[in-house]
C-alpha cells in the first residue's frame, strides 16, 4: 500500500513530459515467476538511462488475443531519458537480446505465453514504420495494458502523432480489459 502512495504522490510532481526526451517500454510476463522477472527487467533497464528514470506498479491483466488457456500477465511500464548515442534501433536490439536472456525463444508463436515481453512503445518523437519494428508502437494507445501502467510515470506525455496525454488517452477507452495494480 506504501509503494502505491508513494507512485501517486511521485506522479503528481510530474509536471510535463517532453516528447522530445522521453522513452517508454513496456513490461509483460505470463510465464514463470512474472512478478520476479518483470523486476528483474526494470532493474536491468535502467542501464538505458541518462536520468529520470521512473517505473510503474506491477499489474495484473488478462491475457488478450493470447491463445486459450493463457495465463494473466503482470505487466509495468519504465519511462526514462536515454543516456546518449541511444537509438531507437540500438535500444530495440538491446531489449530483444534481454528478451532471450530471460528465457524467451528467438522464434516463438505470436501472442503465446513468455517469460519477458519487452515493448519500446515510444522513444522520444522518433517515428519509424519499417519491417523491424513500428514507433510509436502501433497498439499501445488503445490497450489499457500498457496505458494504465504507462499513466503512472508519464500521464502528460502526449502518444506521439496524437494530440492527447496518456492521461486522456486511458480516459477515453472502454473499461472491457481486466487491469488491476498489484498492491
Amino acid at each position: 500500500m506504501a509503494r502505491i502512495a508513494v507512485a501517486r504522490i511521485a506522479v503528481a510532481r510530474i509536471a510535463v513530459v517532453r516528447v522530445s526526451n522521453c522513452v517508454l517500454v513496456a513490461l509483460g510476463s505470463n510465464r514463470g515467476d512474472s512478478a520476479a522477472l518483470v523486476t528483474a527487467a526494470i532493474d536491468r533497464l535502467r542501464a538505458f538511462a541518462r536520468a529520470d528514470f521512473r517505473e510503474s506498479s506491477l499489474w495484473l491483466t488478462g491475457p488478450i488475443d493470447c491463445p486459450p488457456g493463457a495465463d494473466d500477465f503482470v505487466n509495468a511500464v519504465v519511462a526514462f531519458e536515454p543516456r546518449p548515442g541511444l537509438t531507437p534501433e540500438g535500444l530495440l536490439t538491446a531489449l530483444k537480446a534481454m528478451e532471450r536472456e530471460f528465457g524467451r525463444a528467438e522464434v516463438y508463436e505470436k501472442n503465446a505465453p513468455r517469460e519477458l515481453d519487452l515493448d519500446l512503445l515510444c522513444f522520444g518523437g522518433e517515428r519509424r514504420d519499417s519491417v523491424a519494428f513500428t514507433l510509436p508502437h502501433p497498439r499501445g494507445h488503445v490497450r489499457r495494458f500498457v496505458l494504465a501502467p504507462a499513466a503512472e510515470v508519464a500521464p502528460t506525455l502526449v502518444w506521439p502523432g496524437m494530440a492527447l496525454t496518456i492521461a486522456q488517452l486511458l480516459e477515453s477507452l472502454p473499461d472491457s480489459e481486466r487491469v488491476t495494480r498489484i498492491p
